[in-house]
Parts: structure tokens; sequence; C-alpha cells
């Protein structure tokens, strides 16, 4: 029935109007003071909007910061949370480049098969159990994900990066505007929004180096902020 509600109030709200209600369904959030964070949000990665959002969110700034990240490199690359497989499709350009991804949502694994990514590189998969050997890739990124996932399979799947990567591991995460750790909140997707101090400290857990650069996407409650992990 909510979702029955929702598809007729999208109907019948000027494009204007609606665009406005979502912001504001995204600046309003409740915070949950938890170490372990709650319930992961992974029913949006099967609707249809998300999924179209995900199709242009990095433009003009993650996207154009992950190709500075990859420019000159060569080998196989693992892209961590791959959705609708934008990212890869932009990266294609880097022909030294194999680009593999995977995701947990077979959706968004299936709209990036159909912008012509290749199957055989496409893995629908939990981050936090990935299939692949070990030092399976030279280099491996997510962007804009990993403060979605619980504490537990935040941890795992930053060790799951470590173990399948050789060199390098490039992760981009929103962090607390107010340079606190805020913790798990619910904005519109549930989210860690903690400080620097906080990301660095688990990357560290599986990284010898971690290095943090800045990038320009932010909003109203978070500052983006790539963190270059080394083996």
């Amino acid at each position: 029935m909510a979702e029955n509600m929702k598809v007729l109030a999208r109907a019948l709200c000027p494009p204007i109007l609606w665009d406005a209600l979502i912001a504001a369904r995204r600046k309003s959030f409740v915070r949950i003071h938890s170490e372990d964070g709650g319930r992961q949000d992974l029913d949006l990665y099967w609707d249809k909007e998300m999924a179209e959002v995900l199709d242009r969110w990095g433009e003009g700034t993650t996207w154009a910061e992950i190709e500075m990240l990859m420019i000159a490199r060569s080998g196989r690359v693992l892209d961590i949370a791959c959705g609708t497989g934008a990212v890869m499709k932009q990266l294609e350009k880097f022909s030294e480049l194999e680009l593999h991804g995977c995701d947990i949502s077979d959706a968004l694994v299936g709209r990036a098969a159909e912008i012509g990514l290749p199957g055989e590189r496409l893995t629908i998969c939990d981050a936090s159990q990935m299939p692949y050997p070990d030092l399976d890739f030279d280099f491996s990124y997510s962007i804009g994900s990993l403060e979605h996932f619980t504490s537990d399979g935040l941890t795992k799947t930053i060790a799951e990066a470590a173990r399948v990567t050789k060199l390098a591991s490039f992760h981009m995460v929103p962090t607390s505007r107010s340079g606190r750790d805020e913790g798990w909140l619910k904005t519109y997707q549930s989210m860690y929004n903690c400080s620097v101090g906080w990301w660095r400290e688990r990357f560290a857990a599986a990284f010898r180096e971690v290095h943090v650069m800045e990038s320009r996407w932010n909003d109203h409650i978070s500052v983006g902020k790539w963190f270059a992990c080394v083996k």
C-alpha cells in the first residue's frame, strides 16, 4: 500500500515540487547513538528511482576524481558496490585497465550489463564476502558506499578490499561536517556520519598506509574525503 501511495503521489506532484520534497526528506535525519549501527537499507537498491540517481550521482565531483586516481595506471581494477556501472563505463576510456564490478543488487548489476559492460566482469555478491581469490586485483575502489554498511559489514568489507587488492584501494566516504563522530544516522538512507579519524582507524586496521585526500562532494552534514589505502 505504501509503495502504491508513493507512485500515486509521484504521478500527481509537479516535478519541481517533488524534487523539493525529496530534498527536504534528505535534510531531515534522526541520530541513533549506537556504535553498532542499525539495519542497512538494502531495499533501495532494487528501486528504479534510486538506480536513476546512481546513474548521475557523482557527475562533476567524485567521478572526475576517480579518473584522476586511475589515470596512467594499468591492471585489473575492482569497483566495489558498483551500482549501475556508471563509473566503470566512464573509466573505459583508460584502455590499460581491466574493469570489474560487484554489487549486492541483481537489478543494479543488470542495469550495468544493459549499458554494455561485459557480463563476465560483473558479479552479484555481498561486498563483505566477495568470491574473488586473494590479490586478484591490482587496484580497487568504492564511492559513497561504505558509509551505508553496518559496523560489522564495514569491518568485513574493508578487510575484503585489502584481501583481494595487491597495490592500493581508494574509498570516497562522507565524513561529518562537524568533525564529530555522529554515529549511525537515518537520512534518505541509514549511514555513518563520523570524523576523518574514525574512518582512518577502520582503514588502518587492514592497510599498511592510509592517506586522506579532499573530495569536491559535500552536503549539509558531510564533507567527502578520499582514503587512499596502500598495501
